[in-house]
């Protein structure tokens, strides 16, 4: 399967990402189009919740500005800065191809996930 492209949009501007060609990148992609409200978490991602677990693979621990990543079975997350997770780690999902400091400020936003033509 080639990598999917999708496009993430939200009030505070669009951006696009290439899912990872992995389990769980395939399992995100047969989900969309989805709507997820997501918080601000440690002033470093944007989080929220899939409506179902995705598959369990290899996790890693460190993130870089754009990686889209699952923490939990169920838990999305649009990293818009560089660092590292504690234990278990995040299976990567894919990378946002597009600007995505649009995330990088407090508060909730809701973001629609849809394949990008």
């Amino acid at each position: 399967m080639a990598q999917e492209k999708i496009r993430i949009s939200s009030e505070w501007g669009d951006v696009t990402a290439t899912l990872t060609d992995n389990e769980a990148g395939r399992s995100l992609a047969r989900m969309l189009p989805l709507t997820i409200e997501m918080s601000d978490h440690l002033r470093q991602e944007k989080t929220g919740n899939l409506p179902s677990a995705l598959p369990e693979i290899i996790r890693q621990r460190d993130f870089s500005v754009g990686t889209l990543g699952l923490w939990s079975g169920r838990d999305f997350v649009i990293y818009y800065r560089n660092g590292r997770v504690p234990s278990p780690g995040i299976i990567i999902l894919g990378q946002v191809t597009g600007d995505v400091s649009i995330f990088d400020r407090p508060g909730s936003v809701t973001v629609t996930l849809e394949i990008a033509n």
